[in-house]
Formats: C-alpha cells, structure tokens, sequence
C-alpha cells in the first residue's frame, strides 16, 4: 500500500508518510485539532484554523469533509448544516482518537519497513508534527545503514552529518543528535562529541612515574594562572582549566586528549562556593567522577563571605551531593552561606595560598 514494492523494502521508502498525505494545510489543521481541548468543535473553530487569506470557502470545506469521512470530526446532527456547497456541519464531534489511530499505523508499519535498528516506540508519546518533521530523515538513516552498515570508527558532526543526510550542520544545529537518541543509535553512529578542546597544562614527571593519575579542574581562569606554575611541584598529573560551564562538554575530549591507555584517573574540582559552582560539579560529576578539592574548599571557609548572589537558583539535589563531602560542622556553615545569599569566589585564596595547599594537601 505504502511501498511501491513491498518485496524490496528497504530500497523504496515511500516519499511521505500516509498520514500527513504531504499536505502542509492538513498537517496544520491536524496540529490545531489535536492542540483543541473540547469534545465538540464549531465551525467557527475550524475556520480560524485556516489562513482566511489564502483559503477559498471550497478548500476548507472539502478538508473538514474528508475528516468527516474519515471520522475524525463527526456532525452532532441536532446542530445542522450550512446551506453552501459543499455543506457542512455547524457542530462537530472531535475524535482525537481516529488522529491518534492513524498515525500510530503509520508508525507501525515503518516499524517493519526501516531498518530494525531504527526504534521508533517514542514517537507513539510525541506530538504527530515530530514525527513529521523527522520522517524524512528517518529515510536517508534507513538507506545509509542499508548501504554501508554502521560505522567502525568516529569521525566529526560535520562529516556524519553529510553521511547521514546531507547537511553538515544537522547534528550540531538541526537536532540531528536528539532524532538519533530518540531511535537508539546514536552511539553507533560513532560522533566525535561536538565541544571545545579541554584546556590543560601537564606536569611531565608524574605523568611517566605515577598512577593513579590525578587531575585537578579549576572553575576559572584566575585560579588556573595562580596555580600552573606550582604544577610540577605536585603529585598531579594536569591542571586542567574548567571556563564555568564549557567543562561540562569539554571533559568528553580528555581520554582522546590524554590518550594513556590502561590507566587510571581521579579528578579533582576546584569552583566558586555558591549554587552555580556546585550545579557545575554536579553535572560535571554525571559525565566524569570527580571529587570536590576539600583542602581548598576548607581555606574558602576560614575567609569572610561575600554578598551578591542572591539571584541564583538553588538546586537542592546539587547542594546535597555537594556538601555530602564535608563534615557536619562544615555544611551547616555551608548551608548559612548560601542561604543569606553569600558566596566565596575562588579568587578569596591569593596565589601564594592556592599554591601552598596544592603542594601540601592530601590528596587521597
């Protein structure tokens, strides 16, 4: 029915889904109704659902008659019709359901026509224009599999992107890497990740004599320049500039990087004590393990707090995980700092300092 051969499926795809018939005004309409909260809709409704500017008497009847055959929108007869030709019903009943239907056996039968890796359960929660939008990539991944398989190594965005579907930015700008995580093979598709390099100084004499290797990331530039010159005095093996949030992405980058195969590494987090530094480390601490710079953290607390952020938004389950390194005494203090809206920026500790602690500390 869909497949012009069905016996040679995964060379044919059929140019658009049924479902929105590669009609733009009926993809609109069919938003609208799904968008529309009552049971019943008038036909004062529907006509505001079309460009009254573009769209004759004659074109919106025949749309609402073809949902009308198609049960989508049933007459409540006791409401009438309208004397024009074609004519049609004052009152409708919305059956959402028969949208709904149609679009899941839409989905359903690429289910067995796309490529088996291509999961397509999510699309049965989404909004139907998903579905639309992505349908047309969904076909030039099917053909791309079919052609050469799944790729055996990484390469760029910008290349996968041309290999997938001829657009060189749509992993990176075109939700390319959302569409690929909704139907599982993201990574198969083997992606380089799409982030600025990870920013690092090395110290060159732990690096061949020492494991575990131990990396300390700083929040901010100040702290970086502080300390760079104290790192071949230490038992770390990098210092590795953070620049607030970038280290989120930018970690991903550290193993092609520092590429030191059988080794092991712990990391270190050094940032601002407020709520936005503790979100930072939280989130870093999904992407990579990496434990809170105590001895520094514990130099901040011995120094007044600042006034000024007041505005940040607190994130409970961040301060939780954060302040679970510290003693009791500690997160009570911690706790009060925050919530009169004080903070301590890194720049409390001077350069003398910051190095003194990082050669004295132990770091376990």
């Amino acid at each position: 029915m869909l497949l012009t051969n069905q016996a040679d499926s995964s060379k044919i795809i059929v140019k658009d889904c049924q479902f929105f018939r590669g009609d733009v005004m009926r993809e609109h309409i069919i938003a609208e109704l799904l968008k529309h909260k009552k049971k019943t809709i008038a036909i004062e409704e529907l006509e505001k659902m079309f460009p009254s500017h573009t769209t004759s008497y004659e074109q919106f009847a025949k749309l609402v008659l073809s949902f009308e055959e198609e049960g989508v929108l049933v007459m409540v007869k006791s409401k009438g019709r309208n004397s024009r030709t074609p004519s049609i019903a004052y009152t409708y009943r919305l059956q959402k359901q028969r949208l709904k239907k149609e679009l899941h056996e839409e989905i359903k039968h690429y289910r067995l026509h796309l490529h088996p890796s291509i999961k397509l359960d999510s699309y049965f929660g989404l909004d139907p224009s998903q579905w639309k939008k992505d349908f047309s990539y969904l076909q030039s991944i099917h053909h791309y599999i079919e052609a050469f398989g799944f790729p055996h190594y990484e390469v760029p965005a910008p290349e996968r992107s041309v290999e997938l579907v001829g657009d060189e930015k749509w992993i990176t700008e075109g939700q390319g890497k959302e569409l690929l995580d909704r139907v599982g093979i993201w990574e198969a598709m083997k992606v380089i990740p799409v982030s600025d390099p990870l920013m690092f100084a090395v110290n060159p004499t732990v690096l061949v004599t020492q494991q575990p290797f131990k990396h300390l990331i700083v929040e901010n530039k100040t702290t970086y320049q502080a300390l760079v010159d104290a790192l071949s005095e230490t038992e770390f093996c990098t210092l590795i500039y953070g620049s607030g949030n970038k280290i989120i992405k930018s970690i991903e980058q550290f193993q092609r990087q520092l590429p030191i195969s059988d080794a092991y590494h712990m990391f270190y987090y050094f940032g601002d004590i407020d709520r936005s530094g503790m979100f930072i480390w939280e989130r870093l601490n999904e992407k990579q393990p990496v434990k809170p710079a105590i001895p520094f953290y514990q130099a901040c607390l011995n120094k007044p707090s600042l006034e000024g952020k007041t505005n940040q938004r607190m994130d409970e389950t961040a301060v939780e995980a954060f302040l679970s390194f510290f003693s009791k005494e500690e997160r009570t203090r911690l706790r009060s700092v925050l919530e009169r809206g004080h903070y301590y920026p890194q720049e409390v500790l001077k350069t003398r300092e910051l190095q003194d602690i990082w050669r004295q500390a132990q770091w376990k």
